[in-house]
């Protein structure tokens, strides 16, 4: 096995079960305005129900209402179709839930389609926390919920009518900040930038470039992605492209270290450029910057990558699929009365998609906070809230959750099992307490048991495969990207195209390995072995987006010269032929034959790469 180079960082320390981070509290930020809107979107509903003297009907709206949970970070005009979609998504689900209820044989069948079916879209279309969960909650609690007097029209209607209001709440910000979102996106990229600038050079530095180039993909797919094909004339959108631009530039030029001022100097100026872009004073001129990079994948593409056998989302959605049919075969066989709990339970261990470790210490903290919440939760069940007092008690409570959820997820738990079991309720008084809290405990138990067994039954023992695999697919998008770059034209329609999916490259190999590293500990050797590939891969991936940039950027004119200056005259062929060596090795795991000579410029990226590369045999693979 080849020495890891020691220009490479060595990797970064695994993920571990910790019991202490159930008992600390992590930064969120600010989540009072987030948590209010939340808070108001859970009791609205109720308070009308109240008023039309049936509670049990606006309980049922307020899982409508928890359309307020998704979509914080996106542009109000995307944002606007987007919480429609998922608004409509709740009002189905609930009422097929609902109707399964009539007939028992599928109950089972209907939670589990609907619960692969979130799974499957939530990751593939990149939807944020809290996910497929809320869909599959909502299917599975209809189910159980008493809500005979109400026909499944009126149900969906009901559900619906939460999800509106949610809407309205939702996008209520943009008559004062119509922009918002996107001056947040590259606010959020500026500071990103600056913090890799202030670690350049030291140990920290391959961290904080991804974090910084994770950043400006986010901010690009605000900026771009999520906004219309042809969007209106707008001299705040255009100004805050061009500021993003600005930071790719700094970003190239820290990667080229041609910063030319000292490093302080040039952080600062990444911090300033946060400060204009939230500053609306500053948008009256329309500076287009012409061309812009192109963000994260769209619908139809994302859907179209994730469509292929053994592709993450479909893996995360084939496993919630066989805890949540086992957990509710368990349920019926042992004639639990509210097995929805259990089937849940499974989805929340399974549906984000999580490694071992991770899923683990979500396991273990789901557990502790249930147990908690069940002695919260009977202390009001007992009390029994009504009218007004309900209201406030759930917007309590939901505002509780909020705050507490991103800082301590076991603590939120406690908070959401009450949340779960006063609104499950459905405004009735509970005739036994006791057995209601036990059963809860016990579902939630099995649930958590069960995704917990099928995660370790579906993670193959070769659970680092995926980083050979994904190590390929860098390379190959690295020469797609070079063969282009060669001819000096880096903002047409295929180029654009080309480098967006070489940062998609280097986000997804990252996420290979992060997956692999957090799998049981038997697992995880062979993830560790490949960490210096990775980074080396991720360094050549970034000098060479930084080169497009610094094409993109020369003068008029200069950039076909400028190429083939980088390139020569035969570094188009000899940078592919190295790619195509070291692709063969790395799929072969084999050790790789001596490179040719390379461009300069990728000369450093490309042996570090080389002499990385973990083989299994002496004979080289040419």
């Amino acid at each position: 096995m080849n020495p890891t180079p020691s220009s490479l960082p060595s990797p970064p320390t695994p993920p571990s079960f910790r019991l202490a981070a159930m008992f600390r509290l992590r930064p969120a930020g600010r989540r009072w305005p987030f948590a209010t809107r939340a808070a108001l979107c859970m009791g609205v509903p109720v308070l009308a129900g109240w008023a039309a003297s049936d509670v049990t009907a606006g309980l049922m709206a307020t899982i409508g209402a928890f359309t307020a949970l998704y979509g914080s970070e996106r542009p109000y005009l995307n944002r606007a179709v987007y919480l429609a979609v998922i608004a409509i998504s709740f009002a189905v689900a609930v009422t097929l839930g609902v109707w399964a209820a009539e007939l028992p044989l599928m109950i089972v069948p209907t939670v589990v389609l609907i619960s692969m079916v979130a799974t499957f879209l939530c990751n593939a279309l990149r939807v944020g926390p809290p996910g497929a969960y809320m869909f599959a909650l909502a299917c599975a609690a209809g189910t159980a919920m008493p809500v005979g007097h109400l026909t499944l029209l009126q149900i969906g209607l009901l559900v619906f009518g939460g999800g509106v209001f949610a809407w309205l709440a939702h996008m209520a910000g943009a008559f004062v900040s119509p922009r918002g979102p996107e001056r947040a996106a590259v606010a959020a990229a500026a500071r990103a930038v600056a913090r890799f600038v202030e670690t350049a050079d030291t140990p920290g530095a391959d961290s904080a470039r991804h974090n910084a180039a994770l950043a400006m993909h986010e901010s690009w797919t605000v900026l771009v992605t999520h906004q219309p094909a042809r969007p209106r004339p707008d001299g705040t959108l255009s100004r805050l492209r061009a500021i993003n631009r600005e930071l790719n530039l700094i970003f190239v030029s820290i990667i080229n270290a041609a910063a030319g001022p000292s490093l302080s100097i040039v952080a600062e100026r990444a911090r300033s450029l946060a400060a204009q872009a939230m500053d609306a004073s500053a948008d009256m001129e329309h500076t287009d910057p012409g061309h812009v990079p192109l963000g994260h994948y769209g619908f139809l593409e994302s859907l179209k990558g994730n469509l292929r056998p053994w592709s993450p989302p479909l893996l995360v959605a084939a496993r919630v699929g066989i805890a949540t049919f086992i957990a509710g075969v368990i349920g019926a066989v042992l004639d639990l009365e509210r097995a929805y709990w259990t089937m849940a339970a499974a989805v929340l261990m399974l549906h984000q998609g999580l490694d071992w470790v991770r899923s683990l210490q979500r396991g273990v903290e789901r557990m502790s906070g249930t147990m908690v919440g069940l002695i919260l939760a009977g202390a009001i069940l007992a009390i029994h809230p009504e009218g007004l007092w309900l209201v406030l008690t759930l917007m309590l409570i939901q505002f509780t959750i909020e705050m507490t959820v991103i800082r301590n997820y076991a603590l939120a738990v406690v908070f959401i099992t009450t949340a779960a079991l006063t609104i499950a309720a459905g405004g009735h008084p509970v005739p036994d307490v006791g057995h209601m809290l036990w059963v809860r405990g016990t579902d939630t138990f099995i649930g958590c048991v069960i995704g917990l067994a099928v995660l370790v039954m579906t993670t193959p023992r070769t659970a680092a495969v995926r980083i050979p695999q994904e190590l390929v697919n860098t390379l190959a998008a690295v020469r797609t990207v070079l063969d282009l770059t060669a001819g000096g034209d880096v903002t047409h329609g295929a180029a654009r195209q080309a480098r967006r999916d070489l940062q998609h490259r280097t986000i997804v190999l990252l996420q290979a390995y992060e997956a692999a590293v957090g799998a049981t500990p038997w697992h995880r050797d062979a993830a560790e072995r490949a960490w210096p590939a990775v980074v080396a891969a991720q360094r050549l991936a970034y000098r060479v987006l930084a080169t497009c940039w610094s094409l993109e950027n020369a003068q008029a004119g200069a950039a076909p010269e400028m190429a083939r200056t980088l390139f020569g005259p035969d570094g188009r062929e000899n940078a592919g032929h190295a790619l195509a060596i070291l692709s063969r090795a790395i799929h072969a795991g084999a050790r790789p034959a001596p490179l040719s000579p390379v461009p300069e410029f990728l000369s450093t990226e490309m042996q570090n790469l080389h002499g990385s590369l973990v083989y299994a045999g002496e004979r080289p693979v040419e």
